[in-house]
This record gives C-alpha cells, structure tokens and sequence, in this order.
C-alpha cells in the first residue's frame, strides 16, 4: 500500500505522529498515539484487529483540505 502524508502536528519531531495520510486504496489512514486503559475501553463494537488513536482535530481538518486540493 502506497501512502502519501496529508497532513501532520507541526509541533512533532521529524515524521512523528499524528498524522493524516492517503493509500493509493482511497482511504485515510490516522497515525497518533494508540487509545489506553478506560479510553480504550469505552469504545463500541470494537473487532479484532481494530483500535483507535487520539489526533488534534486541527490536523483532521487540515488533512481534508490537503485531501479536497488535490481533487481527491
């Protein structure tokens, strides 16, 4: 699968997350820091294989713009 980054947390070092990126699939792939603990667990219908990351919703936003740019 091949990514391109959307969009990052400019305060990250390098190429550290969080970040936004778009597969040659179409979809959005979200890299943060993984969901623990209580937080984790008050998700719903999680499946095997799933988990969720925390991301600012700035860079969301900023990653779907990049997203709606390209003509996406």
């Amino acid at each position: 699968m091949k990514l391109t980054l959307l969009a990052k947390d400019g305060k990250s070092q390098d190429k550290a997350c969080p970040s936004v990126y778009l597969s040659d699939t179409g979809e959005l792939i979200v890299q943060g820091p993984e969901l623990t603990g209580a937080s984790k667990s008050a998700l719903q219908n999680t499946l095997p294989g799933e988990t969720a990351v925390r991301i600012d919703p700035d860079i969301l936003l900023r990653a779907v713009e990049q997203y709606k740019q390209n003509g996406a």
